[in-house]
């Protein structure tokens, strides 16, 4: 394949191209007179085209002397159009660009998004172009790793599995939109990556705001938001392929497809994906697909229709669970002060080193055995090895949107959403044979489990799959009415609600005939006995209802944009377990009453001078529990009392331009109080229910500042820098008293949390980024990154400090520092408008050890004495963590016209 493609970019560069005229020029913001990065620039009818780097700048060579009508486009912005006549030698010109304007308003098909010099938040943009420069096909979080208080990592290093925090909040705290419509879980908030995988392919530009930031839907955004945005009316007309390869045997395939806009009324879009790839860390391989579909109509001058169509249907293998520094490496532990040389007994080194993962192991190719998942008999990845860990799943999610000028004030955004899925993750139940010899941790010793289960019939441990079927349905609708020039309003709706199955069945039965499963309690006699892909150990369907309200007003002059907002929501959720049953043969039911959030916040932006702008926001929000704090699925309790968690937000920083945008520095401070954090205890009440009550009084805070700057001061040279310090601790301790009558001649409970100045952990609390970027020759650039983290504190439980002598911090994990280079080139090539690009990415280019997530006293994997005790508490010896990859690269070429 490699020798095929090189040969084909020797005959290409050989190929000698007729010289004519050559059309360069510059595109701007006509407002900002900032460079639009990545903007298409097109020779209408010809299939000649380029596109702007970072400076703005364009070149088309080659083109044959003749009248042309030349397009720009980007993305918000309106099109231009011009005809011009070009003649041997060079055409000069500059395009300047308006924000589009549709009905009365600017249209953010972008969702919310934050605008230059007038949204008073802290955000950072991350365009097209800087998407294809950087990313590599990894997670699409982990292109944000620029910008300031954002930490994201591999979380294991298998595709899919990354994970995000801002300013110290994780993925739970963090609204996630795609195209405006929210795709967090309905049940706990999180947001699985995998479901998403190739979707950078398809996106034109991702916004991070940082704080409650200015996203007006009911959801409550605490750490930030992120809105991911397609749009089938910013690509021009063309079809793109893209092959890439790297290293572990990764490859990928993308084709894609742009009508552009056709009769200034109809757009489509379209790419589909396929990747595989054995993964660096051990067995984490990944086969996925990847489609996308985009398609706008611009019914008339008042009325437009979006719709589009995702998904990525995917499984890979996993590295679930963190290790013991020394399981890892014994060289990087013996670096460490605080590891105690003692445990690296305990922890021989794996085999495999920093690539070991423990939920895998070698099975004799004998064993024919089927596996059993998204309700069919299938074999298995491999024939050599069993995956403990794999995860499949497929998240559809297709959306209509609706514009409409009702009248010259009146404006209607809405949209109309479905998101199905269907998949899980695989895991052992039962009692299996281990192998604890051969790696330091104990792995899964399939021989030896299917020879016991294949002797005995019934299989005493299996393969299970944990099964997440589910859908959502939802709705968005926003009005805005002009009330003056001046003064607009906003009113909306946002309305969800949702259905989840959750349920394990048998995956494979490892050499056995059956598995024995009582938990369904009207099961009875060989009812009990389960066979490949019955359910099993439980079965419960989970409903969320979401409905929320809010109004919005925007004051706007030259200098001064301030707005205000309030919203109000309202969520219900039901549980029932068709495993167990009352005594009347119904199933057990549990249905929360409705429960009421609350948020206010508001801001303003001020331009000072042309130059620099400042702005400030503030908010409250009284955000309702998730599913899992009102009701437990593990035992069927029910929460009395559900309590909001409370927070309290200031923000305000500055932007500064000069230099027609070559300059460009931005800064904030936040402050944000984290008050009644959700504490949950099981409990049996006096009538001998179960039940969950909350624990309140926990409060935290996170405070910071944030620093982003760019400056390229000639069109040779890029430079890009970012900081943020941060200062994120719980702020008291936490007693009370509540009633559990497990023990009824006792039932009172004290408790006390010593918290009070602990630091938060799970996300370093300093950050410093810089970059360089170089472009020594048209249409080639190079760039070297490097990211440097520090005063990252171990993730820990909050509820572990019931000691009050136990006032030490949690393990802080070491400071590091990581390189990555990227490279692309646009090769001088144009043959009968078929462009060639060529790019590399090298990931931690210096091969730098280095740790990214840790657990604070390891529950499995920290030094313990002979009585099971923790010997060094919040030490290394006592941690678990995954390391960061070591050097990965992906390259490839990409052929559009």
């Amino acid at each position: 394949m490699k020798v095929i493609v090189l040969s084909i970019l020797v005959v290409l560069l050989g190929l000698t191209l007729l010289q004519a005229g050559t059309i360069k020029g510059v595109v701007k913001d006509a407002d900002t007179e900032e460079p639009l990065i990545g903007a298409n620039i097109v020779l209408k009818g010809t299939g000649m085209g380029a596109t702007t780097d970072m400076d703005g700048f364009f070149l088309m060579r080659n083109v044959p002397e003749g009248d042309y009508t030349l397009e720009a486009g980007y993305v918000g912005f309106n099109e231009y159009q011009e005809t011009i006549s070009v003649g041997a030698g060079d055409f000069d010109m500059d395009i300047s660009l308006k924000q589009m304007v549709y009905s009365g308003s600017e249209i953010t098909i972008l969702a919310d998004r934050a605008k230059p010099r007038e949204t008073p938040v802290a955000y950072s943009n991350v365009e097209k172009k800087e998407i294809q420069a950087r990313l590599g096909s990894r997670d699409i979080p982990l292109v944000l790793n620029t910008t300031p208080s954002v930490y994201a990592t591999y979380n294991g290093g298998a595709a899919g599995d990354s994970r995000i925090s801002i300013r110290g909040f994780n993925q739970r705290n963090v609204a996630v939109m795609i195209n405006g419509i929210p795709v967090n879980d309905m049940e706990n908030g999180w947001v699985y990556w995998s479901n998403w995988d190739g979707l950078g392919d398809a996106t034109n530009s991702l916004q991070v705001q940082r704080g409650l930031s200015a996203v007006n839907l009911a959801t409550p955004s605490i750490g930030g938001s992120m809105n991911i945005i397609t749009d089938p009316n910013a690509q021009n007309f063309g079809l793109l392929f893209k092959q890439e390869i790297g290293n572990d045997g990764f490859l990928k395939s993308t084709i894609s497809g742009n009508s552009g806009l056709i009769n200034g009324k109809y757009a489509i879009n379209a790419s589909v994906v396929r990747k595989i790839g054995d993964g660096l860390v051990d067995k984490t391989w990944t086969d996925a697909w990847a489609y996308y579909v985009g398609a706008s109509w611009n019914v008339n001058k008042n009325h437009r229709l979006e719709a589009y169509f995702m998904g990525a249907p995917q499984r890979h293998g996993q590295n679930y669970y963190k290790q013991n520094i020394g399981a890892y490496s014994h060289d990087f532990a013996k670096k460490l002060d605080d590891y105690d040389p003692a445990a690296l007994e305990e922890f021989p080194q794996s085999k495999s080193g920093l690539n070991y993962n423990q939920t895998w192991n070698t099975v004799s190719s004998s064993y024919t055995g089927e596996q059993y998942w998204n309700g069919q008999r299938s074999d298995r990845f491999d024939s050599g090895f069993i995956n403990e860990r794999e995860n499949y799943y497929h998240k559809p999610l297709g959306n209509v949107n609706w514009y409409a000028n009702l009248t010259e004030k009146l404006n209607l955004y809405t949209t109309v959403y479905y998101s199905g899925g269907m998949g899980g993750g695989s895991g052992t139940l039962g009692s299996l044979r281990w192998d604890y010899d051969s790696e330091p941790t104990r792995i899964a010793d399939w021989d030896a489990t299917i020879a016991r289960n294949a002797a005995a019939d019934t299989s005493r441990g299996i393969l299970r799959n944990s099964v997440n079927n589910q859908w959502t349905i939802g709705a968005i609708s926003k009005a805005t009415y002009n009330f003056t020039e001046k003064f607009t309003g906003t009113f909306g709706v946002d309305w969800r609600t949702a259905e989840i199955e959750h349920f394990r069945e048998v995956r494979d039965l490892l050499g056995g005939k059956y598995y024995y499963d009582d938990t369904n309690d009207l099961d009875v006699g060989t009812q009990r006995l389960k066979f490949l892909g019955d359910r099993i150990d439980y079965n419960n369907t989970n409903t969320v209802d979401w409905l929320g309200f809010y109004g919005q007003g925007e004051y706007k002059t030259g200098m001064l944009t301030a707005y205000g907002m309030a919203g109000y929501s309202m969520i219900k959720y039901t549980y029932t377990d068709h495993f167990q049953h009352e005594a009347n043969g119904d199933e057990f039911k549990l249905e929360s009453d409705w429960i009421n959030g609350v948020q206010v916040k508001g801001g303003a932006n001020y331009k000072l001078t042309p130059e620099l702008d400042i702005f400030g926001n503030v908010g409250l929000v009284s955000k309702v529990p998730i599913f899992d704090e009102v009701i437990s699925d593990v035992d069927g309790s029910l929460a009395d009392d559900p309590k909001n968690e409370k927070f309290t937000n200031l923000e305000a920083g500055a932007n500064y331009r000069a230099f027609a945008g070559r300059l460009v520095l931005k800064g904030n401070i936040y402050y944000t109080i984290w008050n009644d954090k959700t504490l949950t205890r099981n409990i049996r009440k006096a009538d001998n229910s179960e039940a969950l009550i909350f624990i309140s009084g926990l409060d935290s805070r996170h405070a910071g500042v944030e620093f982003e700057g760019a400056y390229q001061p000639n069109r040779l040279v890029r430079l890009d820098a970012a900081a943020s310090f941060g200062n994120w601790l719980y702020t008291n301790d936490v007693s009370g008293i509540y009633k559990d009558y497990d023990n009824p001649t006792n039932p009172d409970i004290e408790y006390t949390y010593y918290l009070k100045d602990l630091k938060i952990g799970d996300a370093p609390q300093v950050q410093f980024i810089a970059g360089a970027t170089v472009f020594p020759i048209r249409g080639l650039q190079a760039q070297l990154l490097y990211r440097y983290y520090a005063n990252h504190y171990a993730d820990w439980d909050s509820e572990s400090r019931q000691d009050p002598d136990d006032r030490a911090q949690s393990w802080k994990v070491p400071n590091y520092g990581v390189l990555d280079f990227h490279a692309l080139y646009d090769l001088p090539i144009n043959l009968k408008g078929v462009r060639f690009q060529v790019f590399l990415h090298v990931f931690n280019v210096l091969d730098t050890e280095f740790i990214t997530d840790a657990i604070d006293n390891s529950a499995y994997n920290a030094y313990r004495d002979d009585n099971g005790d923790i010997v060094n508490p919040h030490k290394a010896d006592a941690a678990e963590v995954y390391f960061g990859l070591l050097r990965t690269f992906t390259s490839g070429i990409q052929i559009s016209f």
